[in-house]
């Protein structure tokens, strides 16, 4: 019985529950050896990688086939393990399958513990976009990307984007609030004002729409740009009283503009109740600035003083201390380094130029006002200003003083005031000494220009206009090259300086650096895009190139700018005669005489082009113009009488020299030429005539002999004087009288009174038949031309 074994212990299901198993105590784990020798094996010491098996360790090898297959082995305390028997000892195996160890190793399989070589994840599943759910929510995404690109586009203003984006919004999404208030504003913004009204009528009307009455003020604005200001007033009250009085910032601004209303509609009174409620209440630069306005257009004295000192007591809560750095800690240096150009610094400094701005117009809006006289008004404001916070506006607005002087013409009283400045701080020193050299300069009293220049340049070296006035003061002396030296130190302090850029141009032009000069206007040009006098100066520098048709394109622009200037287009003319397009010349030159009808220059041209066209007729006009412009030449009087000759009309020439010869009795050119006529005219006043030339002809001869033999008596001695007259009288007087016929402008040959010659038959009057001229010669006439007995001097032809 021994040898049988009962199966009853084999098969006992339930034996084994209460007996204790060491596996499962942790409290002896740090004794238990085999534990820890599993635990330095598979994390502290693990063996290396085999390059067949790179999921196994070495010696190793994988028990596992299938879950539950894994054969049980026991450790000495009895706890099972999972290895392989290597040397006679048992390897535990813990932790492979966290390591990236399989148990289904195949041949050529990587060591891959994320699992990155089974490729990309499989697409998730896409969603239903046919539910209600997902159509609103694509129909959200889609008008927000809208109402984004509109206001980018507003940003950048396209506006014409802007519309076709909203015009697609609205019929995406119709009762929409954002939308419909965005697509309101855009029609503002495009002036479509009707369409706006009627978005914003229906926002408003929408009870849907909460806080939709404060709209109403988007409203009243558009009123106002159409000038409906009482409609305007009635929707600013309207907003107002729908605006509870937590929102007191709003409620303020839209006073203001009621104010505003109310004075475009000049209701000034009412006005003043809007903008003194304001100051009351919350004070700010723009409402005060409008107030003083209001009290103006009264005439209100008193008011404007206290609204003035009302306005310089505003604060405007500006802390210019914390932007100063600390020599002691170099963190906080750091920090204001940082915040000293920010954009939040740089609106405060705005907004102080724009304080200072409307204090400076304040006072001298209202200088004149509340004071007997202008300089004791500006003086009690420049008192207010030198106990309020605003101390440094005094000095500006003394300068203001001494330049309103200017304007009134009281150059004294201008001196003296900007006199006062020399002994005050460097910068109000330097902005005074600057206008008394510009106003010395202007009396081209050079020195007194050149003291204060050289007093500017002293106090303030940075200072572009005191450089320029001593450039100036330079210039005057020629003494160009110094000049040109403080322009370009001027230009390097303030590179916008137009004044130093252009008179650097000149003076590169003076030293006949034509090129320099060319590329100093032609930057200017660049800044000054629409300035006649710049476009000027390069057409003359490109004429002076011999560059004529790029000097004729910048006149044209010049044209384009200034088209009644006559002068320019003289000079237009005058180029295109010089290229030999005379018609296009006269086009020029004639547009030049209808805007300035006086210009010699023009005036001799224009006779001479119709002279040389044989339009004798029509070059009377110009040159009887002449002659009221310079009524003592006589070569004007005598260009009309030879045209009225050369015209066929003898009678009207013979009247014209016998007026010529009342006037200029001695002129020995008048006399020729009545002689000619009343020879050719059968005349009886032609022996009187004739002996007249010879008297005034022998008076000249004797007059010019007188002084000849003075000249030459005072060089050689009074012996020597003598024999050379007498030898040289017949001489001096043939060149004389030659040079005499050389500077007459009628004639080019010695004139004959017994030699008449006949009228050119040939030629046509364009006005009509020309008059027959009275038979009074028996011999027959040469065919010459008589018109040919004068020809026009080198100074009335077109040049």
């Amino acid at each position: 019985m021994e040898h049988v074994h009962l199966a009853v212990e084999e098969d006992d299901l339930y034996s084994g529950y209460n007996d204790y198993n060491p596996t499962f105590d942790s409290e002896e784990l740090e004794n238990d050896v085999g534990f820890q020798q599993a635990v330095r094996t598979s994390h502290g010491r693990r063996p290396p990688m085999t390059a067949k098996f790179p999921g196994t360790a070495i010696g190793a090898r994988p028990l596992a086939s299938s879950f539950g297959s894994r054969i049980p082995m026991v450790s000495s305390m009895g706890r099972p393990m999972t290895g392989a028997v290597q040397d006679g000892a048992a390897r535990p195996m813990t932790a492979v399958r966290a390591a990236g160890y399989t148990s289904s190793l195949t041949r050529g399989s990587n060591f891959d513990p994320l699992g990155q070589s089974r490729g990309p994840a499989p697409p998730l599943e896409a969603k239903n976009e046919d539910t209600p759910d997902e159509k609103i929510k694509i129909l959200e995404k889609k008008v927000n990307d809208l109402l984004e690109e509109s206001c980018m586009a507003h940003s950048i203003g396209a506006l014409q984007l802007v519309r076709l984006i909203f015009y697609v919004l609205i019929t995406e999404c119709f009762f929409h609030y954002q939308v419909l208030l965005n697509l309101a504003n855009q029609y503002a913004n495009n002036e479509m004002y009707p369409e706006a009204l009627n978005s914003y009528q229906v926002i408003v009307k929408n009870k849907m729409f909460s806080n939709a009455g404060r709209l109403k003020v988007n409203m009243a604005n558009i009123y106002f740009k159409q000038k409906n200001y009482p409609k305007a007033i009635k929707f600013y009250r309207m907003a107002l009283d729908q605006i509870s009085n937590s929102h007191k910032e709003m409620r303020i601004k839209i006073m203001q503009n009621i104010g505003v209303v109310f004075i475009r509609m000049g209701q000034y009174s009412d006005a003043i109740t809007s903008f003194e409620h304001i100051m009351s209440e919350s004070p700010n630069i723009k409402t005060g600035f409008n107030l003083i306005l209001c009290y103006y257009a009264i005439g209100d004295r008193e008011r404007m003083k206290k609204a003035f000192q009302k306005l310089i007591s505003v604060p405007l809560s500006i802390d210019e201390d914390k932007y100063l750095p600390s020599n002691d800690d170099p963190g906080s240096n750091l920090v204001v380094e940082a915040i000293k150009n920010d954009k939040l610094h740089q609106m405060e400094r705005d907004l102080k130029v724009l304080a200072e701005k409307y204090i400076m117009t304040a006072a001298k809006l209202i200088a004149p006002a509340i004071e007997t006289s202008f300089a004791t008004g500006f003086d009690w404001c420049v008192d207010m200003v030198k106990s309020s916070q605003y101390v440094e506006l005094a000095n500006d607005l003394e300068i203001n003083k001494a330049i309103t002087y200017l304007r009134q013409k009281d150059f004294n009283q201008a001196v003296e005031t900007l006199k006062t400045f020399e002994k005050k701080d460097s910068r109000v020193k330097s902005a005074a000494a600057t206008n008394l050299s510009f106003l010395y300069f202007l009396e081209k009293d050079y020195d007194q220009a050149d003291r204060y220049a050289d007093l500017a340049m002293n106090a303030d070296r940075y200072n572009p206009a005191a450089l320029i006035n001593k450039g100036n003061t330079v210039f005057v002396k020629q003494d160009y090259e110094k000049a040109a030296e403080f322009y370009k130190e001027a230009l390097r302090n303030d590179s916008s300086c137009t004044e130093a850029l252009y008179n650097l141009g000149l003076t590169h032009k003076r030293l006949n650096r034509l090129e320099e000069a060319l590329d100093c206007f032609l930057k200017l040009h660049a800044i000054l895009r629409n300035s006649a006098q710049v476009m000027y100066q390069l057409a003359n520098l490109y004429e002076l190139l011999e560059d004529p048709q790029q000097a004729i394109e910048w006149l044209m622009q010049v044209i384009s700018v200034t088209p009644t200037d006559p002068h320019v287009l003289a000079k237009l003319g005058e180029l295109h005669d010089s290229e030999g397009d005379k018609s296009q010349a006269f086009q020029y030159y004639y547009e030049s005489f209808r805007y300035f009808p006086s210009n010699i220059d023009v005036i001799e041209w224009l006779g001479a082009y119709y002279i040389e066209t044989q339009f004798c007729e029509k070059a009377i006009q110009y040159f009887e113009r002449a002659t009221l412009i310079q009524p003592t030449q006589v070569k004007w009087q005598l260009m009309v009488a030879s045209c009225y000759r050369r015209s066929g009309n003898y009678q009207k020439a013979l009247e014209t020299y016998k007026d010529i010869h009342s006037k200029f009795p001695e002129n020995v050119e008048c006399l020729r030429f009545l002689v000619r006529l009343c020879t050719d005219m059968g005349l009886k006043e032609v022996q009187e005539y004739a002996t007249k030339l010879k008297k005034v002809e022998k008076m000249k001869e004797m007059r010019e002999q007188r002084v000849k033999s003075g000249r030459e008596g005072s060089a050689r001695g009074r012996r020597e004087g003598s024999a050379g007259s007498a030898g040289d009288s017949n001489s001096t007087k043939v060149e004389r009288l030659s040079a005499k016929m050389r500077s007459l402008p009628t004639s080019n040959e010695p004139y004959e009174a017994n030699s008449p010659k006949e009228l050119d038959a040939s030629y046509v009057d364009p006005l009509g038949p020309q008059m027959e001229r009275p038979k009074t010669g028996v011999r027959k006439r040469v065919d010459d031309d008589d018109f040919a007995d004068e020809e026009l001097g080198d100074d009335l032809l077109p040049e």
